[in-house]
């Protein structure tokens, strides 16, 4: 197309320009003794100067064909989506007491890193204490998801605490978690069962996946011990992967943790592992993936941007340059 453009534009002038000399000739008018004229500097200098401006305006105009043939040719960006998509479910349960809110936010950041290498994925976010608040359910959004994560990675840090609306963006983040009345705290085996209640289309085959972090620290009466709702997931297909972190945490905890989890299949991290979020991850992924069955369908993005600056700048400066010739 743009070289079709071209010449036909090249046609015209070249046309326009025969035509011209010979309307010149036919409108000349003989002076006598002004051949002098010609040799003048000044004369001289105005006839190059015209030269100069009508060479530049042509210029400009063969220029224009260029972005003038690219938007009628209507530029697309073409690309191919396969909505088959891995069918892998994964929700992060996260233990929101005091003494998990610092780790949890390093958990949240370095998952947060990861959201890139995803694709198809559903992702969730449960987090609890003596309850269980969804932040939010099982969705490929992934701009939504690592704005979430990184929002609860700031509310999470103990560094951020600089300011009593700090302390209300918290505590509003937090609501639904636990009960002012209530003095029960890092319910465990709650927490995970509530976890497990967050996968939906029960009835399709799926990769279903749970990353626990907690300190295994309870703090009151539980509706199921962490071993009840560990074997509860299991009854659902749903593997446990869990990271432990505990400031001040006892040998005891750490080992049923990990006994539990173990037993079902699932990794045992500690946070303090460079590379815990990475290794459950990289497991995940060599899962088996269930495709859904889709046709691929091509995608044309229209995408005049490319040329239509570039076509008002030269259409700009064409008519200051077409003034300053016809001045």
């Amino acid at each position: 197309m743009p070289w079709i453009v071209g010449g036909l534009v090249a046609a015209g002038l070249l046309l326009g320009w025969l035509l011209g000399r010979r309307r010149d000739k036919r409108a000349q008018t003989f002076v006598s003794n002004t051949d002098y004229i010609y040799t003048l500097p000044s004369f001289q200098r105005r006839l190059a100067l015209q030269r100069m401006a009508a060479g530049s305006t042509v210029a400009l105009i063969a220029m224009l064909t260029i972005p003038a043939a690219g938007l009628a040719g209507r530029p697309v960006d073409r690309f191919t989506q396969d909505e088959r998509m891995a069918t892998r479910d994964i929700v992060l349960c996260l233990d929101v007491s005091g003494s998990m809110m610092g780790f949890d936010s390093e958990v949240l950041r370095k998952f947060a890193e990861m959201i890139p290498s995803f694709a198809g994925e559903r992702i969730a976010l449960n987090v609890w204490n003596a309850t269980t608040r969804v932040v939010f359910p099982l969705t490929d959004d992934y701009a939504m998801i690592e704005q979430e994560l990184n929002l609860a990675a700031e509310l999470l840090d103990m560094n951020f605490f600089n300011s009593q609306s700090s302390y209300q963006d918290l505590e509003d983040w937090l609501a639904g978690t636990w009960s002012p009345t209530s003095m029960n705290s890092s319910l465990i085996g709650d927490g995970l069962a509530n976890c497990a209640l967050s996968f939906d289309l029960s009835d399709t085959e799926r990769s279903r996946t749970i990353i626990m972090a907690t300190d295994n620290q309870v703090a009151g009466d539980e509706v199921f011990t962490l071993s009840e709702a560990a074997e509860f997931a299991a009854d659902r297909d749903i593997t446990v992967h869990a990271i432990y972190a505990a400031e001040f945490g006892f040998a005891s905890e750490r080992d049923e943790y990990e006994r539990i989890i173990l037993e079902h299949g699932g990794l045992f991290y500690e946070l303090s592992d460079p590379n815990a979020t990475a290794s459950i991850i990289d497991e995940i992924t060599r899962q088996q993936a269930i495709e859904l069955n889709a046709d691929p369908k091509v995608i044309e993005l229209d995408r005049p941007d490319r040329y239509f600056g570039w076509l008002a700048a030269l259409v700009g400066l064409l008519i200051v340059g077409a003034w300053g010739v016809r001045s």
